[in-house]
């Protein structure tokens, strides 16, 4: 008798990228492509051994340098393909400004409930998202390497969980953090967050 049961979903690994200046200081950097620092590329370099043991058949990166450079020195450059959809949020008027300043003049503004003038709402960040969790499902694949970036990687993973982007307010994401999204038998499920190596 042969076994019927279904096979499992695809594990997928997100691998949020290594300290910028803009991260370090709280600044919103989506569009603007900024080199990691010399600490993000240390934090880059460690993730190495971490993702050693694994075998990815799909690997895929953010096209903005830090997610690049962070691959690569993570020792999986090699294999990665541009994913333009793994780009950041685009934060249209509020590029390059810190939370605590947008505030000043939009009180109570937060980039998971308030409009982005010239840029993304959370709605179509969550759209993106969902739209690049369908493409991978419908990859014949077992294991698959995400290298973006903090707002991005939090709406997938609550879009992946529970498909509602306002989730990810929720979901603190570090530099050089690992995640891994996938099944606890037939359901999605957040397997792994915010690990360090």
């Amino acid at each position: 008798m042969s076994d019927m049961t279904p096979k499992p979903g695809p594990h997928i690994w997100l691998i949020r990228h290594g300290e910028t200046e803009w991260s370090k200081s709280g600044q919103h950097t989506g569009t603007t492509d900024i080199a990691l620092t010399e600490q993000g590329r240390r934090q880059a370099s460690a993730l190495a051994s971490l993702l050693a043991g694994q075998t990815f058949d799909l690997v895929l990166t953010s096209p903005m340098q830090r997610a690049i450079e962070t691959c690569r020195l993570a020792g999986l450059g090699d294999k990665a393909q541009i994913e333009p959809e793994l780009h950041e949020w685009n934060y249209g008027i509020y590029e390059g400004r810190k939370t605590a300043d947008i505030r000043e003049q939009a009180p109570d503004w937060s980039v998971w409930t308030s409009p982005i003038p010239d840029g993304e709402n959370a709605a179509q960040v969550g759209a993106r998202a969902q739209a690049l969790i369908d493409r991978l499902l419908s990859r014949d694949v077992s294991s698959i390497a995400l290298f973006s970036h903090a707002h991005f990687l939090r709406t997938l993973a609550a879009v992946w969980a529970t498909s509602e982007p306002s989730l990810g307010a929720h979901l603190a994401l570090d530099t050089a953090a690992v995640s891994v999204l996938g099944f606890e038998r037939e359901v999605r499920a957040i397997v792994k967050w915010n690990l360090q190596p």
